[in-house]
Parts: structure tokens; sequence; C-alpha cells
């Protein structure tokens, strides 16, 4: 079996790196870290000029981005519902996602939350290339709760993989009610 010691980096396409690089920098406080900037791509050797930069996501985490400029313009997956795909950051405290909330909000930028998920609490918003983009703080938990969190898990999943329903063993997280909703 591999021993995955963490993610060494996750990439996602931008329409302008240095826009890009300036915009996590401002939001985020993320460093530019380093970039690569080829006529080929390393691994297929197809002719494609790209701008790689890399960010600073903080512990040893890295964000990337390309900008290609002879590719199609880009786009996003239109039959995935915004909210599906989106990159996670955690944050340390309330006021780190107040701060960010406070500049998002006096940009004109559109801002979801605080939304509280009772494992954490967060905010969403999306960056200049359309990938959104949360903000999240751990809820203290009791113990407890998480061991019954992690023991369902499996049985959770199963269920889904046969009903396509979603099964209702953690439905306190999120405690969401909605009126003429039969399926319980």
């Amino acid at each position: 079996m591999v021993n995955i010691k963490k993610i060494h980096h996750v990439a996602y396409r931008c329409h302008d790196a240095k826009e890009t690089a300036n915009f996590y920098k401002k939001y985020l406080g993320m460093d530019l870290m380093f970039v690569f900037a080829e006529d080929k791509a390393p691994s297929t050797k197809e002719n494609d000029p790209y701008m790689h930069i890399f960010l600073d996501a903080g512990m040893g985490n890295v964000l990337a981005f390309f900008e290609l400029p002879n590719s199609p313009k880009m786009g996003r997956d239109e039959n995935t519902p915004d909210w599906v795909q989106h990159i996670a950051f955690e944050v340390e405290n309330m006021e780190a996602i107040e701060m960010v909330m406070d500049k998002v909000k006096s940009e004109g930028m559109d801002l979801i939350g605080p939304t509280d998920h009772t494992l954490f609490k967060s905010i969403y918003f999306f960056d200049p290339n359309g990938h959104r983009l949360e903000l999240a703080v751990n809820t203290p938990i009791p113990e407890e709760k998480m061991i019954v969190l992690k023991n369902n898990a499996n049985e959770m999943l199963e269920e889904w993989s046969k009903t396509k329903r979603p099964p209702k063993h953690n439905s306190w997280l999120h405690k969401i009610e909605f009126i003429g909703d039969n399926n319980e």
C-alpha cells in the first residue's frame, strides 16, 4: 500500500496568472512561491505554452494555477451546480473569516455565509476565474460525536450506493427542515 504523506499541490486553470496571484495574495495572504513557464507540457510534450504559478497555502500546502493562452476560453462544468466544486481553506478563527468577509464585501463581490455546518462555520465567494472558495473555521465538537460520524461513514456510503437517497444517520449536522419534505 502507498503511504501518502500529504497533497503535494492542487492545480486549476486561470484566466490570467498575474491577476490570480494578486487576488490570492490580497484576499488570502498567499505568497507566490515560484513559477514554471514552458512552450511544451513536460509530461506529454504537447506544444502548448503555459504559465504555471504556485502559491503558498500555508503549512506546506500548495495551490497552483495554469494560464493557457492558446487554449479555448476557460469554462465550467454546466452540469454541476456552482456549490459543488470548490476549494476550502481552514482558517484559525471567526475573526479571520470576518476580516475576509469585510474585504470581499467592500469590493462588491458576492458572498455567502457564514454558514453553520456544525463541525465548522464557513463563507463562500468566487475568485476571478470563477472558482468557488470556502473559508472554514472548525467548531469544537465532542470526541464522542466525532467517533459516531466516523463509525457511520461506511454504512452511510453503502446505503447511498444502493438507494441514491441521503441516509439520515448524521442529519443532526445541518438541522435543515424542508416544508413538505416527506422523504424521511
